[in-house]
């Protein structure tokens, strides 16, 4: 691990020569951990001579947190920064770690220094407020629904080292905070973009950060998962590491969503890639189990731990290479957790089995006591989805782990929203990638309405989240394996009350122009202020829809690339995952996402009325 506290007078704790001594041999490295599988024919894995064609940090972002991020969590930062050079053929020290890219001259000075980085509005962490409604009121929004037109560019950061976005943005008056693929955590001031401070973590952040109770205005914690399911506490004026906990001991496990905090306890979401190990034919599909860990936010002690699935993995029969199989399995968390405190209450959404059987708990949402962890009820929505990745493959043997029946793949990836209408009625919707959308009783799971808001697919519907305002639901589509450019994505505006739409906005016109990995698909969460909703293409435009018609009123496209305030060459590309985060007249944007084959980038974009 290597912590950079970067001010003024401070700019790197490790010297550059130092580090050059210490750096390991990436063939070594190669030998030891990766020869094995690339020099044997396996399928899906590239050769030795493939992998020449790959960037270095391609390479390493696959080994910190996505496609190989087990295989790499035997490695240290250094050790894949060795490797990836090795098997790009890049001379040795051509591949920098992330923060020597960072010009001297984009370190914050005693100007950015001197304010109270940590007062004003805030966006803290995912979804905004317990509830996840993913809506931010008009006082701390400082931006109306008419100056959204005039937003302009005021300044662009270039993400160093990665070629995805990481996590949303989380904001605290005049500082941002955002993870990134290859394990960076940047503390920037919000006006400049200048860094405050830097961690880097052992690997890839997904998990959008979320602060602690902060008192004075500059003290507090700040809180995120890694792809190697650990959950680290930072001292959020210095990026000092607190302590490092490990919640998921399953090779596969990892921490995708953001984290929540209620009363000095933290609530963990745990996922995993194991659907995506599965793929391999010998491989023992499937044992991960999705869990929620409740963690003393002062210590890291786990308070409790609880599995989506009741019963842990079990032998059942062999494929057809006799290979041994296991289940059930699967359920994951992708999501944060949803917080009704003053019941005692957590809601999740799981995703689908793995492996055979069905687990009755996939597929659905759950309630959990936020004291003990028990569960209160699970609403199982589609029953009989257990799917692994190797049941994309149409020949050859990696179909020999995709369960008998397969199932279509239509879990859950977006976070429960909790919603209280005038009159009092609590309303629990969750929105499924079978597009599906669902009003239930939150008190018992019940049914209340559902919707088939668009359709489904293993990236259809409803993927990472949309957001709650006055009543009506604001719901973005996907459809980027399901359906060609200019017929994929779209808006839905819901009622949250009876589940009826309000409105519909078509998918965007075409403007792929048969770009690689480029489509109209809305899979991005989505935000909202106070009449306008901000959604997110994997075509790279950031849209803003007028909330009572679905009227476009602004369309930025961001892959592109721009001339960033740290000297990192940068570029956008599509916008998936996280959501625009918007406060004190800002809005800030990730741009890039290479996994699965959509288009990379690495970028993080702040807009003002004016780029003033």
């Amino acid at each position: 691990m290597r912590l950079v506290v970067a001010a003024l007078s401070l700019l790197l704790l490790i010297p550059s020569s130092a580090a050059a001594q210490q750096a390991p041999g990436g063939e070594a490295v190669y030998k030891q951990h990766c020869a094995s599988c690339h020099e044997a024919e396996m399928p899906r894995m590239p050769s030795r001579e493939a992998l020449r064609g790959f960037s270095p940090e391609a390479i390493d972002t696959a080994l910190a947190s996505f496609t190989m991020r087990r295989q790499g969590a035997a490695l240290g930062p250094a050790e894949r920064r060795a490797v990836a050079e090795f098997l790009s053929g890049r001379p040795a020290g051509s591949y920098r770690a992330p923060l020597d890219a960072i010009a001297r001259s984009a370190f914050c000075g005693a100007g950015a220094g001197g304010r109270r980085p940590l007062s004003g509005a805030a966006w803290n962490g995912w979804g905004i407020d317990q509830q996840n409604t993913r809506f931010q009121p008009a006082d701390a929004a400082g931006l109306a629904a008419s100056d959204v037109p005039r937003l302009r560019l005021k300044w662009a950061f270039g993400l160093p080292g990665v070629s995805a976005s990481g996590s949303q943005v989380t904001m605290l008056g005049s500082r941002i905070f955002v993870g990134s693929r290859n394990g960076m955590v940047y503390a920037l001031d919000a006006p400049t973009g200048c860094v405050a401070w830097a961690f880097e973590a052992d690997a890839g952040v997904r998990s959008t950060p979320v602060a602690g109770p902060i008192a004075s205005g500059v003290d507090g914690t700040l809180y995120f998962g890694d792809a190697h399911a650990q959950v680290y506490a930072l001292e959020i004026a210095t990026g000092m590491l607190r302590w490092k906990v490990k919640v998921e001991d399953h090779p596969d496990g990892m921490i995708t969503g953001g984290l929540a905090i209620h009363e000095g306890r933290l609530y963990v979401p745990v996922s995993s890639l194991e659907e995506g190990t599965a793929v391999i034919p010998s491989y023992q599909c499937c044992t991960f189990r999705g869990s929620v860990v409740s963690l003393d936010a002062a210590t890291g002690r786990q308070i409790w731990k609880t599995h989506t699935i009741a019963t842990a993995a079990q032998r059942t029969s062999t494929n057809r290479l006799g290979t041994q199989l296991w289940g059930p399995s699967g359920a994951a968390v992708w999501s944060r957790p949803t917080l009704d405190p003053d019941r005692n209450r957590l809601y999740v959404t799981t995703g689908d089995s793995y492996s055979n059987p069905p687990a009755p708990e996939s597929d659905a949402v759950m309630a959990l006591a936020m004291d003990t962890g028990r569960r209160l009820w699970t609403r199982q929505t589609l029953p009989g989805d257990a799917w692994n990745v190797g049941c994309l493959e149409t020949e050859g043997r990696g179909t020999a782990n995709c369960p008998e029946s397969a199932g279509p793949d239509y879990d859950f990836g977006s976070s429960p929203v909790l919603a209280t209408l005038p009159g009092g009625q609590r309303v629990l919707m969750a929105g499924q990638k079978s597009g599906m959308l669902y009003g239930l009783n939150p008190d018992n799971g019940d049914l209340l309405w559902q919707l088939q808001a668009g359709g489904g697919g293993v990236l259809g519907g409803i993927e990472w989240g949309f957001a709650v305002a006055g009543g009506v639901a604001y719901v973005s589509l996907s459809g980027a394996f399901e359906q060609p450019s200019g017929q994929a994505g779209g808006m839905v505006a819901v009622g949250v009350a009876d589940g009826k739409p309000r409105w519909t906005a078509p998918p965007p016109a075409d403007t792929c122009r048969g770009r690689a990995g480029c489509n109209t698909a809305q899979p991005a969460a989505v935000s909202a202020i106070p009449g306008v909703v901000f959604s997110g293409s994997l075509d790279g435009h950031l849209r803003a829809y007028e909330s009572e018609t679905g009227r476009v009123i602004w369309d930025l496209d961001t892959a592109q690339a721009f001339d960033t305030v740290n000297g990192v060459a940068a570029r956008g590309g599509s916008l998936n995952g996280p959501g625009a985060t918007v406060a004190g007249g800002l809005l800030f944007v990730s741009s890039g996402y290479s996994s699965i084959g959509f288009m990379p980038g690495n970028l993080l974009l702040a807009f003002s009325v004016d780029g003033r």
